[in-house]
């Protein structure tokens, strides 16, 4: 275990870990933060789980993905270019929110919300590729440290940095719309980061697109010339990352691991999109809600992302998802038992610890997992493909989260069991999976039956 920590020395990984804040942030200024203010200007329950519909921009994000693996920004590279620009675009839209009043500017709001998801949908799609371009492939152990440090990273920004608004919204002279501005120079930071620190990763991408589409090569479809290369253009950037990963994968074994990663957090996002609403309902101040569930959170999955990193080195990714899987059903029964006693911190933290350590662990794996099945043609189009399926459990089905608490008729205690049963399909997949698993972190070829 002490000889894997040599994995986390190398220097690349820092500007992986900012990214990594970057990713994380912007959920903040959408999620946890748009509700609590919702929550204060007396919007229902019904009505808040609906604004996370916006989220629903992360699981499509893989329909412009390949743009970002073919067109290259005028400045700062084909990774940071892209970084940049839509780290630009969040500050401004935070500037905007500032602005607005929620009583008599609710459309805006959302309108401002939906630009925050796609400008941070797309840095997503930019930052993933960055990481599986910088960290070569042959690299397992770097990549499972890399995977560990982007998830500790995203949850410094969503549950660290998170925390700030929360920790300062219970202060006099504070206003959410203050708070937005706050939001938006932290993002500044990591911008300059982008700007300064971080280097472009160095990938022979024209090399390898030609080698990955050699057999579009002799297609014609008329005698123009220009028209010839463009209808090559578009099939080598939108068909071929995909058709290139069911070819690969077999067409079974490749629906298999796409449902695997659309069920396995689908409990999660039902929890996740409830809990802050859920905490206020059972008592607990802002204050309370940003020490407890965004600081000591956010050390929590620092932590057990670190040592999910290890344990993945160590012993593997699926023995890392499994033990996550399990956790996760046993973190939500423990919401439903705090659903049953009330606001007591004792509990809370206990049950908040329990809760990052499956988040963490089951990210960590899931990104590296992600991250070895991608072709580095097209390590943007591919990944967000896999993760977006991920966030579509979180988003298209788990806006729906607070008309099922209604539907209950506020039975938290219900809710949460129900969340620990959806973890189950997902654990019988990656059974069936498992060695297939194995074979994709040893390098062999997959087994398709």
């Amino acid at each position: 275990m002490l000889t894997s920590l040599t994995s986390f020395r190398d220097k690349r990984l820092f500007s992986i870990f900012v990214f990594g804040i970057a990713s994380g942030f912007p959920w903040v200024m959408i999620g946890s933060v748009l509700s609590a203010w919702l929550k204060d200007e007396s919007l229902s329950r019904s009505a808040i789980g609906l604004f996370g519909a916006i989220f629903a921009v992360y699981s499509i994000n893989f329909l412009w993905a390949p743009l970002l693996d073919r067109v290259r920004p005028l400045l700062l590279g084909q990774r940071r270019g892209w970084i940049a620009q839509m780290q630009i675009l969040i500050v401004g839209c935070c500037i905007w929110m500032s602005t607005l009043d929620a009583q008599t500017s609710l459309y805006q709001i959302a309108l401002c919300g939906l630009f925050i998801a796609i400008s941070s949908a797309t840095q997503d799609i930019a930052i993933d590729a960055f990481r599986i371009d910088t960290i070569a492939q042959h690299e397992t152990d770097t990549m499972s440290a890399a995977s560990s440090l982007a998830t500790a990273g995203w949850w410094t920004g969503y549950g660290g940095l998170g925390a700030i608004p929360f920790l300062i919204a219970d202060l006099p002279g504070w206003d959410w719309q203050q708070i937005y501005l706050l939001l938006g120079g932290i993002m500044s930071l990591c911008l300059l980061v982008t700007l300064v620190v971080a280097k472009e990763p160095v990938v022979n991408r024209e090399a390898l697109l030609a080698q990955a589409s050699a057999h579009y090569q002799s297609l014609a479809v008329s005698g123009n010339s220009v028209v010839n290369k463009l209808t090559r253009w578009l099939l080598v950037s939108l068909v071929e990352p995909f058709r290139e990963f069911f070819s690969r994968n077999g067409a079974r074994l490749a629906l298999q691991i796409l449902l695997f990663i659309f069920l396995f957090k689908i409990g999660e996002a039902f929890l996740g999109r409830m809990s802050i609403v859920f905490y206020k309902e059972l008592g607990f101040s802002n204050s309370e809600i940003g020490t407890y569930s965004k600081l000591l959170n956010w050390w929590v999955t620092i932590v057990f992302s670190v040592i999910g990193g290890l344990v993945n080195i160590r012993y593997g990714i699926f023995r890392g998802l499994l033990i996550a899987g399990t956790a996760m059903a046993a973190s939500n029964l423990m919401f439903a038992w705090m659903a049953e006693i009330g606001p007591h911190k004792g509990w809370f933290v206990v049950t908040i610890i329990l809760d990052g350590f499956t988040s963490a662990w089951s990210t960590v794996a899931m990104v590296a997992f992600i991250s070895l099945l991608c072709n580095r043609a097209f390590s943007a189009t591919q990944y967000a493909l896999m993760a977006s399926l991920s966030v579509a459990s979180r988003t298209l089905l788990a806006s729906s989260s607070g008309i099922l608490v209604d539907y209950l008729g506020g039975n938290w205690a219900l809710f949460f069991i129900i969340t620990a049963v959806m973890v189950i399909p997902s654990l019988y997949i990656l059974y069936r999976l498992r060695h297939q698993i194995t074979a994709i972190e040893k390098g062999q070829t997959l087994t398709r039956d």
